[in-house]
């Protein structure tokens, strides 16, 4: 399959607000995670991050981490693109409590609060995507 990092962003969105219109708390906020990270690699590649076409992977070790490692490489190459000054995420990481192994996790562990904090961030990078879009990168 041919990876598409705007479209998994998009769906992985979409579906997450669903989840959490309906209380559905720990599988939004795994959807959250994976939006923001395919939305920050989508970002990334116009920003120049280098991408195996044939894999269809980062060509980069470094860039084929889930949203918990990656929103501090978006820097990498967000800084050294001429556009890139119009496109700065928080510094502080709000997933640096999110893992993807916590889809193996009790519902009970997903709270309001910390739902609701990567929510935000998703809604962050969401508008990095359309601002994106409506400037022509995307």
């Amino acid at each position: 399959m041919i990876t598409d990092f705007l479209d998994s962003h998009s769906r992985h969105s979409t579906d997450a607000d669903y989840l959490f219109s309906d209380n559905k708390l720990a599988n939004a906020d795994q959807l959250y995670g994976f939006s923001v990270e395919c939305g920050i690699k989508a970002l990334m590649q116009i920003f120049g991050m280098p991408f195996d076409t044939v894999k269809q992977i980062p060509s980069n070790h470094d860039d084929r981490v889930h949203v918990d490692k990656i929103w501090q490489r978006y820097d990498t190459y967000r800084s050294g693109h001429i556009s890139g000054t119009h496109y700065s995420l928080s510094s502080n990481n709000p997933f640096n409590d999110w893992n993807a192994s916590q889809r193996y996790s009790n519902s009970s562990h997903f709270d309001i609060n910390r739902v609701t904090l990567h929510k935000n961030a998703a809604s962050q990078v969401k508008s990095l995507i359309q601002k994106a879009k409506l400037d022509g990168l995307l």
